[in-house]
Order: structure tokens, then C-alpha cells, then sequence
């Protein structure tokens, strides 16, 4: 072979090194431009998964807030329930005994029906007696 021969074959093989070399190149900046179209759209994806966490932690709180609101509230009926009752019970046989007298009972009626002493039975008749 002469030398221009080997100056041509010198020269297509550099040309095709260049070609192979510039494919390459091109072809891991499309694969950093695709890397960076995903890793942005993972970004897009993991920001909004934030925020809807941060959105369902936020209602959880109020959640919470309104339960213990309504757990306090509770209590407080649950109390004043109890309080009731426990008014109604010292008071119940003397609302009978009004109601009894009313209907015109006797002394002895008003003590077997709401257990009233005699004191009381008396007291109640001249309250509520009729007049």
C-alpha cells in the first residue's frame, strides 16, 4: 500500500471515530436532557405528594381539635345529666306529694306513696292544700 492509501484509510478511519465519537456525545446529552425531564417530573410529583400531605395533616389536626372539643362538650352534658338526675331524685317525692295533694290525697297517702315522714306530709298539705 502507498502512502496515499494509508493518508486515506488514516483519514476515514479518524472521520468515522469523529462520527462515533459526536454519536456518543449526542447521545448521552439526550440521555442527560431525559434525565433531567424525569428527575424534573419526579420533582413535580414528590412536591404535590407534599402538599397533600401537608393538606391531610392539616385536616388530622382539626380533626383532633373538634374531637377534643366534642369530648369536653360531652363531658359537660354527661355532668350536667348526672347533676339533673340527681336533683330530680331529691326532689321527685315532693313534686309527687304537690301532685298528690292536688288530687285531694290524705296525710296517710302521701306518706305511703312518697315516703314522707309525718312532718313532711303535714308541711305539704298546708302548702299545697287547698286554700
Amino acid at each position: 500500500m502507498d502512502e496515499r492509501s494509508l493518508l486515506l484509510l488514516a483519514g476515514l478511519l479518524l472521520g468515522l471515530l469523529v462520527a462515533a465519537l459526536a454519536a456518543s456525545v449526542m447521545a448521552v446529552r439526550r440521555l442527560g436532557q431525559r434525565q433531567l425531564e424525569l428527575q424534573s417530573a419526579t420533582e413535580a410529583r414528590l412536591d404535590k405528594l407534599n402538599q397533600r400531605l401537608a393538606e391531610y395533616q392539616q385536616s388530622h389536626i382539626r380533626m383532633g381539635e373538634e374531637l377534643i372539643t366534642l369530648r369536653s362538650k360531652l363531658s359537660q352534658v354527661e355532668n350536667k345529666q348526672q347533676r339533673l338526675e340527681q336533683q330530680d331524685m331529691h326532689t321527685m317525692p315532693y313534686n309527687q306529694a304537690s301532685r298528690l295533694v292536688g288530687m285531694g290525697a290524705s296525710l296517710d297517702d302521701l306518706m305511703q306513696s312518697c315516703g314522707l315522714t309525718r312532718s313532711e306530709a303535714e308541711l305539704m298539705l298546708k302548702l299545697h292544700g287547698s286554700k
